[in-house]
């Protein structure tokens, strides 16, 4: 855990979350600003920064595209988008892995 890092505060219970799927690995919350009407945030219990640091932990990986899975078919989520966003250039501002699962409206692209 990075104690500076709010995303493992809120995975701590530290701050309040609205909890919509968790596991050993994973904790999934809703977005405080959410960019759709479905717009869920999946992080690892684990502190990694980004995605590529998650490339080298498979076990997390895995267990993170299973949770983006899960929260699909529990949300009864046809239609979604999954976001990784990796430095600050691409939008990343918690630097605390994590995939947004969007949904509920249509999606354009390219999404830039």
């Amino acid at each position: 855990m990075d104690p500076d890092c709010v995303f493992c505060k809120i995975v701590a219970g530290e701050i309040p979350s609205t909890a919509v799927y968790q596991d050993e690995h994973t904790y999934a919350f809703a977005d405080l600003d959410p960019q759709a009407p479905t717009h869920i945030l999946v992080v690892t219990r684990e502190h990694l920064v980004d995605i590529t640091e998650l490339g080298k932990r498979p076990d997390l990986a895995a267990a993170m595209v299973a949770a983006v899975g899960n929260i699909a078919r529990q949300d009864g989520l046809q239609h979604f988008r999954t976001v990784f966003n990796t430095g600050a250039e691409s939008g990343q501002s918690v630097f605390h892995v994590h995939a947004h699962v969007l949904s509920g409206r249509r999606m354009r692209w390219p999404p830039g």
